[in-house]
């Protein structure tokens, strides 16, 4: 393979009949090219369909309480279920709950709370929340920190804000850490600032929202052992509907539910969803792939083809070698050089090519925030398996006119014009 004569024998023959070689080597190209930039497409707009979540944690199961609608155990139904801190360490023990996060909040779903700091007053959302919620709901930190396990035990009164909060309480150039508001009468220190990945009426719902530590919410606010609703992280070696499932069904046997009421508890199931969305992507990265090999299976019939007329117009040419001892080895062995020497070329410029296409649309779309897709580029796994293939593509391509060169007689192809 280092022989540089051969090399250059092969130049010098692809040289000589360059429309030929041009022509031959675009459908091997093309076919790279379009298997690079929709699978660089396709990996684009994944990445926009999980941006599209708002933020959300993608391994996720979000759990509240309805009415009964089965008598069950001489309870009649529409039953109000109310969870308590004990339903916290039931749920802990469903297998496949990776983080529990226990959720109060003040007033109603979409009410707020006047919170007051000095003269200024705005009304924000209020929730009570433990340490482990960062880990299900992906929050971007700022100043200061989140609340930890110490200021749970201790039940410390200490806030997080969200930047919607701080943008109204505080000046521009203040530092709102260490600084106190006041929430129904109650004095928080500020230990951190928070901001949502989520977009949108849910993004800006958290933006303006005060977190306090849930155990001081509860003795803080008058809501000792009840929680509202919790946030689940679940960990992805288990089915997300089966870890869901098993949540209801634990916390049915402990409120005394029937098992088939389907009403008594809403759920939301973000890994679910996220598993059918992956799903939907390999998918479309499988049909990528079967598109972008059958192109590059007629780039190689393209190229068997050609290599089969420069062999049928090199029949004198083979016959000399073969009589000044060439052996069939060699000849097959020039033949496979062409055709690799012609895949791989053509194949390596449409991956250059797929590349600078893709990081040209790459920089128009971020101009556009708002794009489906975002940062299409050519995953390395994909590229090397792409080389890979097109090396067996080089490598077939070359099998027939290989064989026939290796059959070419050295008297019959001396007497050929």
């Amino acid at each position: 393979m280092l022989d540089f004569d051969a090399w250059q024998e092969i130049w010098s023959t692809l040289r000589k009949n360059k429309l030929r070689a041009v022509l031959t080597a675009c459908g091997v190209f093309w076919g790279m090219f379009m298997l690079m930039v929709l699978l660089g497409l396709g990996a684009g707009l994944e990445r926009g369909v999980v941006r599209s979540l708002g933020g959300m944690a993608l391994q996720s199961v979000y759990v509240w309480t309805q009415r009964t609608s089965l008598p069950y155990r001489g309870l009649q139904p529409g039953r109000y279920i109310k969870f308590t801190n004990q339903d916290i360490a039931a749920i802990a023990r469903v297998p496949g709950v990776k983080y529990v996060a226990p959720r109060l909040q003040l007033g109603g779903w979409r009410d707020g709370q006047n919170i007051t700091r000095g003269a200024k007053t705005g009304n924000f959302n209020v929730l009570g929340d433990v340490p482990e919620f960062p880990f299900v709901e992906p929050l971007v930190p700022g100043r200061g920190r989140f609340f930890n396990e110490r200021d749970m035990s201790e039940q410390r009164k200490v806030a997080v804000l969200g930047p919607l909060v701080e943008k109204e309480l505080f000046e521009a150039d203040e530092d709102p850490i260490g600084q106190y508001i006041q929430v129904k009468g109650v004095n928080f220190r500020v230990v951190g600032e928070v901001k949502s990945l989520k977009a949108g009426d849910e993004g800006e719902k958290l933006n303006a929202t005060v977190f306090i530590p849930f155990a001081t919410f509860q003795s803080a606010f008058n809501q000792r052992d009840h929680v509202g609703w919790f946030t689940v992280g679940t960990d992805p070696a288990y089915p997300a509907v089966w870890v869901e499932d098993s949540i209801k069904q634990a916390l049915a046997e402990k409120h005394r539910i029937h098992p088939s009421d389907d009403q008594a508890f809403g759920s939301f199931n973000a890994a679910d969803k996220f598993e059918k969305i992956q799903g939907l992507f390999r998918g479309i990265r499988a049909f990528v792939w079967l598109v972008g090999a059958l192109t590059l299976g007629a780039g190689m019939l393209g190229v068997s083809n050609i290599l089969l007329i420069t062999v049928k117009e090199r029949t004198r040419e083979i016959g000399i070698r073969k009589a000044l001892g060439a052996t069939p080895g060699s000849i097959v062995r020039m033949v496979v050089k062409e055709s690799l020497v012609l895949t791989l070329l053509a194949g390596y410029l449409g991956l250059v090519g797929a590349v600078a296409t893709l990081e040209g649309f790459g920089r128009l779309l971020a101009k556009l925030p708002e794009a489906p897709v975002s940062r299409p580029e050519v995953d390395f796994k994909a590229a090397l398996v792409a080389q890979a293939l097109l090396i067996a593509v080089g490598l077939i391509a070359a099998i027939m006119p290989a064989r026939h060169a290796a059959r070419v007689h050295p008297v019959e192809a001396l007497r050929s014009e």
